[in-house]
């Protein structure tokens, strides 16, 4: 079974204030042309996303520079619905092994395209961080558009690591009811600080 984890691209998908709007164009139509296209203008973060360490950090390695093993992996969902804060628990000292891809569910992926998903989200505590530097896992996936808020010191040290983050994640909540899973995150290969991406779960488990 394969679950999707991402928004749909399309016209309009909302966008981190600030950042510039996507627009998709039905450019060219059968009945005119004899033949359909679509012109896509859509930012790096727009979306589901996965944020590489030149967005953040001095670093000049674009994110199709990543060997390919780093965007798949063994998942592991971590369940923070109704937290306020994405904190450390000792819990997780055995449920997340090293290597693993880690997504997280807040249940904030409910207030995708409402103006307050972009303002009060949790963001994740700089226990919890650590713990992800230790066990030395490839990727953070979330379902909030940051693990942070500004100076974005999460990010800086989760991308100082390489690890990657995955924002803007929906779905998530299908994870808590399945047992083990695969997780195929797949950016555009583009020589870009971050990239849309299309990410999915693959089940393996079904419990």
């Amino acid at each position: 079974m394969l679950i999707e984890l991402s928004h749909r691209i399309r016209h309009d998908l909302p966008v981190f204030p600030g950042d510039d709007a996507t627009t998709l164009n039905h450019t060219r139509q059968y009945a005119n042309e004899h033949y359909n296209n679509h012109q896509l203008s859509i930012n790096m973060h727009a979306g589901t996303h996965i944020d590489g360490p030149m967005h953040l950090t001095e670093s000049q390695v674009y994110l199709s520079e990543f060997p390919l093993d780093t965007f798949v992996g063994n998942g592991c969902v971590i369940n923070a619905e109704g937290d306020d804060v994405i904190d450390y628990k000792a819990e997780y000292e055995s449920l997340i092994q090293e290597r693993d891809i880690v997504i997280v569910h807040t249940g904030h992926s409910d207030m995708f395209g409402q103006p307050s998903y972009f303002t009060s989200y949790p963001a994740v505590m700089p226990a919890f961080a650590e713990l992800l530097v230790r066990k030395k896992v490839k990727l953070l996936g979330l379902d909030t558009p940051s693990p942070d808020y500004e100076p974005f010191a999460i990010h800086k040290r989760l991308l100082g690591n390489r690890i990657l983050i995955a924002e803007n994640l929906t779905g998530v909540r299908q994870l808590l009811h399945v047992g083990a899973f695969e997780v195929i995150a797949l950016p555009l290969h583009i020589e870009a600080d971050s990239s849309i991406a299309r990410i999915i779960a693959r089940v393996i488990d079904k419990r």
